[in-house]
């Protein structure tokens, strides 16, 4: 081979690596192109996950207004079952107070009708006796008898008269 076919070949292998470097500059074009889209698509996934980031920041900080809330809640529902305690406490005490009240009532009426209407009784049956023996002994203070319980019955009624009167005294004064 003689040199120019030589050099011919090696022009025609120099242009086909320049080709080549042409497509591949072309290919390298197209990386940069594609690299700036993802490097763009990149700083939108940042900028985004900033943003998730600060909305994270403000629910916890919401979380941490709820727990405190609630833990104000758990006071006032500790401060509630203690007054409710208390509360509790005081009407078993009134409750046995009115049980003991209960017992007393039920003794004095047990009492009254058991001693004092029996006793009362005996004194009445033994007044009657006593009123007909004196009736016969003394007929006059029959009569003065009489006279004597009108008498007091009419006291009381002025008694009572002139309280009415004051009252209504006062009410029209």
């Amino acid at each position: 081979m003689t040199m120019d076919e030589k050099l011919d070949i090696i022009l025609l292998e120099i242009k086909d690596v320049k080709q080549e470097m042409g497509s591949v500059k072309q290919e390298i074009g197209n990386l940069k192109q594609e690299m700036g889209s993802v490097k763009q698509e990149i700083g939108n996934l940042k900028q985004e996950m900033g943003n998730l980031k600060q909305e994270i920041g403000n629910l916890k900080q919401e979380i941490d207004g709820l727990k405190q809330e609630m833990g104000n809640q758990k006071q006032e529902m500790t401060g509630l079952k203690q007054e409710m305690a208390s509360l509790k406490q005081k009407m078993d005490d009134m409750e046995k107070e009115t049980e003991a009240i209960k017992r007393n009532v039920i003794s004095t009426k047990l009492h009254i009708e058991n001693a004092t209407d029996k006793n009362i009784q005996l004194i009445a049956e033994n007044f009657i006796e006593l009123t007909n023996k004196l009736n016969q002994a003394i007929p006059v203070a029959d009569k003065n008898l009489a006279y004597e319980v009108k008498v007091n019955y009419l006291l009381e009624r002025v008694h009572e008269l002139e309280k009415e009167m004051k009252d209504l005294k006062g009410k029209i004064a």
